[in-house]
């Protein structure tokens, strides 16, 4: 066993590792021992109550991150820790070896509010896309014979950071340093009914090769882009004429963020498959693939999840599902993303150099910023010191994503910070732009 040094091992200390050897050099800077794989905001928080959250110093933000749209009902939500601590006084963990009474139930949930007939629970958004990738491999060998399934996706989407994931994932910057990528995917342009007719028939032009199509109803990460109900509605009449699965990512957009419970109700459309997180735990780790009959293909033994759809994150998701009812959240989303959308719109005509519009469902809103101007990054930075939370979707969108209970006065009061922050970093830039030192008469 090694020694312990102030707690620690003797491989470690509070500033990093200092080796076996007693005379080993110490890092001058600290050094956590968790991996770096983010860049994370020089923000500890400590506490969280409804939309706010409060840091390490006592100082108080307006939380319109929510865990990346996860904290559906906000924090330390009174009915979640109820529902949490019973279920922690009862079971928290047996894995899917038994039938599970929690698990069947939000399975119920979902299948009676959707076009879904069966749910595969797992633990994360990535996980779900896991699952409706192997589905769809699956599918395509056995109800359409094809030896080496296709599916198609759309430059810009986010499926998640898992190897499939991510090599279903259209965007460039996020395969670098993982080839090589799993095979099997082509991309066309999102919301491009032409280029994907193009693709399409490109892949089928010998005999069957797709086995689905995977889109999201609206790309979140690829920079809050909604779908557009014509490009999907033929995308569905394709997919049927040619007994092709049609599957949605909701991970981002579902559980009532867009203003309607699912994504794809605001596209007119149905999906065979469609996967969920996020929102569905209110923040305790939850993933979910639902499945009409048709796309029903998984059989014993052939997908799997240890921690998936246990006792105490399905407490969970039926907790969320049963505020949304009580409160009537859905509805209340979508009125307050009318409000934001509206606020947002406001401040672009204010602002009309810096910003170029507004655009999203619900409350998944995305202000968009003009090109050779602030970035999102560098606004979600300042905004942070305006005290208010905010998160990126590419360098030039700044996205909204509240929990769902937030109220039209905290609404006002994040576009009021927000303003005020954009205000602060281009008066800061004035301020450092060097002046024209050359004489009047030589300027041209």
């Amino acid at each position: 066993m090694p020694e312990l040094v102030d707690g620690l091992d003797s491989k470690s200390s509070a500033f990093g590792f200092v080796g076996s050897s007693p005379t080993a050099p110490i890092p001058l800077e600290p050094v956590h021992p968790v991996m770096d794989t983010y860049s994370r905001y020089p923000l500890t928080l400590k506490k969280g109550r409804g939309c706010w959250l409060w840091d390490d110093q006592g100082r108080r933000y307006l939380d319109c991150v929510a865990g990346i749209a996860t904290c559906t009902l906000g924090h330390s939500n009174g009915a979640m820790q109820k529902a949490l601590s019973r279920q922690l006084g009862r079971l928290q963990h047996v894995s899917n070896l038994y039938r599970i009474p929690e698990q069947e139930q939000l399975a119920g949930w979902i299948t009676s509010h959707s076009c879904a007939d069966r749910v595969f629970f797992c633990n994360s958004g990535a996980e779900a896309n896991e699952a409706a990738i192997k589905l769809a491999r699956k599918y395509g060998h056995t109800r359409r014979g094809i030896e080496r399934p296709v599916i198609l996706t759309a430059q810009a989407s986010f499926h998640g950071r898992t190897l499939a994931a991510v090599s279903a994932t259209g965007q460039p910057k996020y395969h670098q340093g993982f080839e090589p990528l799993v095979e099997g995917f082509r991309f066309f342009p999102y919301n491009d009914t032409a280029a994907f007719e193009a693709l399409l028939q490109e892949c089928e032009a010998d005999g069957p090769r797709v086995a689905a199509v995977l889109l999201e109803p609206l790309q979140g990460e690829g920079g809050v882009n909604p779908g557009d109900p014509a490009f999907f509605a033929r995308v569905r009449q394709l997919c049927d004429e040619r007994a092709i699965l049609l599957i949605f990512d909701e991970v981002q957009v579902g559980v009532g963020r867009s203003g309607c419970l699912w994504g794809y109700q605001n596209l007119g459309v149905e999906p065979d498959a469609f996967t969920l997180a996020k929102g569905l735990g209110g923040g305790i780790p939850i993933g979910a693939l639902a499945v009409n009959r048709r796309a029903d293909v998984l059989r014993p033994g052939e997908h799997a999840s240890t921690f998936g759809g246990n006792p105490f994150a399905c407490r969970a998701g039926l907790t969320v599902v049963a505020e949304l009812e009580r409160r009537q959240l859905v509805a209340h989303a979508g009125r307050m993303g009318e409000l934001l959308s509206g606020l947002l719109g406001e401040l672009v005509d204010r602002h009309p150099q810096q910003l170029a519009g507004v655009r999203g469902w619900g409350l998944l809103q995305g202000l968009v910023l003009q090109p050779d101007g602030v970035t999102a990054p560098e606004l979600v930075a300042e905004a942070m010191a305006h005290r208010l939370l905010l998160v990126p979707a590419g360098p030039l969108v700044v996205r909204f994503v509240p929990p769902l209970v937030i109220k039209p006065r905290q609404l006002r009061l994040a576009v009021r910070r927000f303003e005020a922050a954009l205000t602060s970093l281009l008066a800061r830039r004035t301020v450092a732009a060097p002046a024209d030192l050359t004489p009047a008469k030589d300027r041209s």
